[in-house]
């Protein structure tokens, strides 16, 4: 699995989820514009609270995806090395992780790659490690077939 591939395509994943949340976050607008027009008193009045609730929420999100594009970003997908470090791709018997961010699974090119934070148990597990190493998370053997 090249890791330039790897990297654009959890880029493209973070920005589809950046541009959602800006839109929900335009709609949202676009209904409180909307609901001050009402004069419906107390309702009129709940439904404000409920969209300004669910702005605030959202902002939070954007904050938290922003965050996870400026991360993303400090990663050089050209940099190849030996041993497993941030930014590593490792195939091992179980499945192919990206060290990275924990920003779940996806498909490439047919494949799943899961990209975990170097502070999750396996992410931490598998830093420092190299090709034919064995390692033991939470009573599961992974054997490292390579890194890239």
């Amino acid at each position: 699995m090249e890791k330039q591939t790897v990297y654009q395509a959890f880029r493209e994943t973070i920005q589809q989820r950046l541009n959602l949340i800006r839109n929900g976050l335009a709609d949202l607008k676009e209904t409180g514009k909307n609901e001050t027009k009402s004069t419906a008193g107390d309702k009129h009045e709940t439904a404000l609270a409920m969209i300004q609730l669910e702005q605030e929420k959202m902002r939070g999100q954007l904050r938290e995806v922003q965050q996870q594009m400026v991360d993303l970003e400090k990663i050089d997908p050209a940099k190849t090395a030996t041993v497993i470090a941030r930014g590593s791709i490792v195939t091992t018997d179980r499945g192919i992780f990206w060290i990275s961010l924990a920003l779940g699974k996806i498909s490439i090119a047919g494949e799943m790659v899961l990209a975990l934070s170097p502070q999750a148990p396996l992410g931490a597990g598998l830093i420092g490690c190299k090709a034919a190493d064995t390692i033991t998370v939470n009573n599961t053997v992974y054997t490292i077939i390579a890194v890239a």
